[in-house]
């Protein structure tokens, strides 16, 4: 899993950050989360084709997340053979798709988009396949806004040394080991654990636009990284509150209650000219963070 931040600002783009994208690409396939002004730009920039897109995870309707979304659905729409676009969004999302494909012009009836409005009562999983599966909750923000987790599922992984030392080689026997069940050979019962472990999967979740709640902590539990905005320091915090954004303080206990390996804060607000300030102090609230630049490439 590779995931590229495309921009860390937070409502106004500046000169050095973008508004909200982040680009997560698994096995070949493309997710995007977000889609604020620029994204499409931000991609070329970092290399990233487009067309590899298949899911789009809205967290919610702001202008800073979803701005460019329409350039990005009528591009896909110009490919000779568009490919298929799953779209997740919180509560209003069809409405508020259906008006912005009318907002332009362009023959949007060749975009094959399935959209798929989620109103999960706390946790829930909206998609799985045999790789991976996403789950969404509600956070606590001025409009419905969601957050998301991927989770990889757990796989065994076979040990050629230890089965050739019993005279297995690759085949349907070693298959039937990989899936967890024993195998008859030579007279000999082998289960899986002779030959194999279980290889624990890696989840990434991410959080933006909310004031803490039991959702997010949740959401976060043992993630390998966790995605979180600080739109500000902790010396903010009554902004944080009135604009119901989190701050370094809160990113920081999220993280630690819910025993997330490694942080990464984003969001900032257009009053902060670097990020220096805010990774500074992120660290003194949890140690293994940092804050997020555009275009950083994170290997998970």
């Amino acid at each position: 899993m590779e995931i590229t931040i495309l921009g860390t600002s937070c409502m106004v783009p500046t000169k050095e950050r973008n508004v909200q994208g982040i680009y997560v690409e698994y096995k070949g396939e493309g997710i995007l989360i977000d889609c604020g002004e620029g994204t499409q730009r931000q991609m070329n920039i970092a290399g990233i084709n487009r067309n590899k897109i298949r899911k789009i995870l809205l967290t919610h309707w702001h202008g800073d997340h979803v701005s460019g979304l329409i350039g990005l659905l009528q591009t896909i729409s110009n490919n000779e053979n568009p490919q298929k676009v799953t779209l997740y969004g919180p509560r209003e999302t069809r409405e508020r798709i259906a008006h912005l494909l009318r907002s332009v012009g362009f023959e949007h009836e060749r975009l094959e988009i399935d959209v798929k409005e989620i109103n999960p009562q706390g946790i829930e999983i909206i998609y799985q396949n045999e790789d991976y599966i996403i789950e969404c909750a509600y956070l606590d923000h001025k409009m419905p806004c969601l957050g998301y987790s991927l989770v990889e599922k757990d796989k065994r992984k076979i040990n050629m040394a230890k089965a050739k030392k019993l005279g297995l080689r690759e085949g349907p026997l070693i298959g039937k080991l990989q899936a967890g069940h024993s195998v008859s050979f030579k007279g000999h019962t082998i289960q899986p654990d002779e030959v194999s472990h279980i290889q624990k999967g890696k989840k990434l979740t991410i959080i933006l636009d909310t004031l803490p709640c039991q959702n997010a902590y949740e959401l976060a539990k043992e993630a390998d990284i966790l995605i979180a905005e600080s739109a500000y320091t902790s010396e903010l915090e009554e902004k944080g509150l009135e604009y119901k954004h989190l701050t370094t303080r809160d990113a920081g206990l999220i993280a630690t209650t819910a025993n997330v390996k490694k942080l990464i804060i984003t969001h900032f607000s257009q009053r902060y000219k670097t990020n220096k300030e805010l990774e500074e102090e992120i660290k003194t609230f949890f140690q293994n963070s940092q804050a997020a630049y555009d275009f950083m490439k994170i290997k998970l």
